[in-house]
Order: structure tokens, then C-alpha cells, then sequence
């Protein structure tokens, strides 16, 4: 992790590598920043899956995504998340040797009220955190041997603390504090992750990245997706950028051949906006004992465990 930027290749977001022959799934690919990082993988050439439990909004959102990528390749896997229940015959669905799955989905609700899924976990920490965790164990035999499992976290998770005595926030409910805690579980279980199949000899690497500060008004237009930039937050573009900028460093995770596992990547201006970097692990996100706790936490709750078989023999020209 102490690699210096400088020893990579010269990376241009607007000059993708191509990846004909490889397919990706993108979780939450129907909206948002996880639209734009599935717009970006179908241009290279890659079939790209879109995961989402709304059948009519993943299909506007390929008709957008060929607007813009004529003869993209592109087909949606029905995915609810907050159902664990469900998750095995959506995996069942997937195509086998995914060479990538970015775990992109999440939540934040406005709603004060407290909701919780028919398995009793706060809707949330459900979706963003547990659901991945479970579909990540789900899909292992379906991953390429030298896959990349990205996992989109939160720039405000990095001063949020987890309370293992109240992960569903049962005693103090409220959206955003719920939403970057859940957030702060996914980026730790995705370096776990890689901890974990490290050890197992895997070839399979988990990279965490987030998109910093991204607004739908300093967004380019995606009909019938998104309805374009705004003129009155243009002062935020200083600060900020569009969601289609906060794809890229979910996209250069998935596609560069010098990111390893372990890493974390996010803008490249004070973390919030730009071309993506290679950022140090530290603070909440370095937890190591916390990891290990959520891990088995999660595992309980799910009635699941990632696990990789090891692909020693297997050379990972990205590792």
C-alpha cells in the first residue's frame, strides 16, 4: 500500500482500455453514480450488468446507456437486496466468470421513521451493507479466478464509528447517521475482504473506492435517467463534481491493471472532486479488530460467508 501514484501508467478517464470479452456487474446500475460507472464499462466494449430490483427503471436506463453507446452490450439481473432471501436465486441468474462486480446499491432514506425488512434488520444497514455482504458469499462461484469485487463506500464514513451494540440503530435512529454507519460497514468489509483472501491464496481482490462529493446538478443529462445540470449550483463545481465523475474511481478499480487489493481510491482534489488517486487507509476505515467483529456479525446475520477458494496456481497479472 505504501506504492507511490507516480509508478503507474498515465491513466485517462476519457480514454478507458478496452475490455471486449469481459463482463461486469453493476449493482445499482440503473441510477446515480452506479448508471454512469455502467455507461463507462459499456463503452469499452465489456458486457455489463445491471443489477436492480425495478425491472422498468433498469431498461430506461439501458436505452440511455445506447444513446450514448450504440451496440452496448448490457442485460439486467432482478436484485432486491434488502430480501436475503431472494439473493440465492438472483445469483443463481448471474453470468458465470464475472471478471468484475461493483458493489454500487445504497440507500438513504428521508422518510424519520425507522423501517425495518421482513428478516427484522433496518432497512439501511440492510441494503447497503448486509445485502452486498450476503451476495458477495452468494456469487464467489461465479467469479472470474482473478476477479475484482469493488466496493462503493462514503468519503462521510471516515469520521463515523460503528456501535456493535446497536448496529440497526434501534435506540437512535436517524437517516443520515444510519446511512454513513452502513456505509462505514461496507468499506470495512470490503479490506476485510481482501485480508481474507489473501490468506485463502485467492486471486480474487477487493478494492474499495468512493466517489467523493457528487451532486446530481453538476450532472450531465441522461434522458429518461437523469434530467441534466442545474445552473444554480454551479459554484459547487469548485468544491464538487457530477455524478458521471464520481463513477471514475469505481471504473479505473475495475479496469486498471496496476490497482491491487486492499486499496482505497477516491478524487483526486481534497478527496471530493476530480480524476481518481490512490488514497492511504486510515482512521475508521484501518479498524482492523472492527473489521474482523462486523465480519462475523454479518455472517450470523446473513446465514452467509464469502469464501474464495485458492487460485495459487493462477497468476494475476493485476496483483
Amino acid at each position: 500500500m505504501s506504492r507511490p501514484d507516480t509508478a503507474r501508467p498515465a491513466w485517462d478517464v476519457h480514454r478507458l482500455p478496452a475490455s471486449t470479452g469481459r463482463t461486469f456487474l453493476v449493482t445499482g446500475g440503473n441510477a446515480g453514480i452506479g448508471y454512469f460507472v455502467a455507461e463507462q464499462l459499456a463503452g469499452t466494449g465489456a458486457e455489463v450488468v445491471l443489477g436492480s430490483r425495478d425491472a422498468a427503471k433498469a431498461h430506461a436506463a439501458m436505452t440511455a446507456i445506447r444513446a450514448q453507446v450504440p451496440g452496448a452490450r448490457l442485460r439486467h439481473l432482478p436484485l432486491d437486496l434488502a430480501d436475503l432471501p431472494s439473493l440465492a436465486a438472483s445469483a443463481a441468474l448471474a453470468p458465470a466468470g464475472l471478471d468484475a462486480v461493483v458493489l454500487n446499491a445504497g440507500v438513504l432514506l428521508d422518510d424519520p421513521r425507522r423501517r425495518e425488512t421482513p428478516q427484522g434488520h433496518e432497512l439501511t444497514f440492510a441494503t447497503n451493507h448486509l445485502g452486498h455482504f450476503a451476495l458477495t458469499a452468494l456469487l464467489a462461484p461465479a467469479l472470474a479466478p482473478d476477479a475484482r469485487i469493488v466496493t462503493t463506500g462514503s468519503f462521510t464514513a471516515k469520521s463515523a464509528r460503528l456501535d456493535f451494540a446497536d448496529l440497526m440503530s434501534a435506540r437512535d435512529y436517524r437517516p443520515k447517521p444510519a446511512y454513513v454507519r452502513s456505509k462505514l460497514a461496507q468499506v470495512l468489509t470490503g479490506f476485510e475482504l481482501d485480508r481474507r483472501l489473501r490468506a485463502a491464496g485467492s486471486a480474487v481482490r477487493s478494492v474499495v473506492v468512493h466517489p467523493g462529493g457528487a451532486l446530481d446538478g453538476l450532472t450531465p443529462s441522461r434522458p429518461p435517467v437523469h434530467a441534466g445540470r442545474s445552473p444554480h449550483v454551479l459554484p459547487a463545481g469548485l468544491l464538487l463534481h457530477g455524478k458521471h465523475a464520481g463513477a471514475w474511481s469505481a471504473v479505473r478499480a475495475v479496469l486498471d491493471p496496476d490497482v491491487r487489493g486492499g486499496e482505497l481510491w477516491g478524487p483526486r482534489v481534497a478527496g471530493m472532486r476530480g480524476r481518481p488517486r490512490r488514497e492511504r487507509v486510515r482512521g475508521p476505515f484501518a479498524d482492523l479488530d472492527a473489521a474482523a467483529q462486523l465480519w462475523a456479525i454479518s455472517a450470523d446475520l446473513t446465514g452467509t460467508d464469502p469464501d474464495f477458494p485458492s487460485t495459487a496456481g493462477h497468476r494475476d497479472p493485476r496483483a
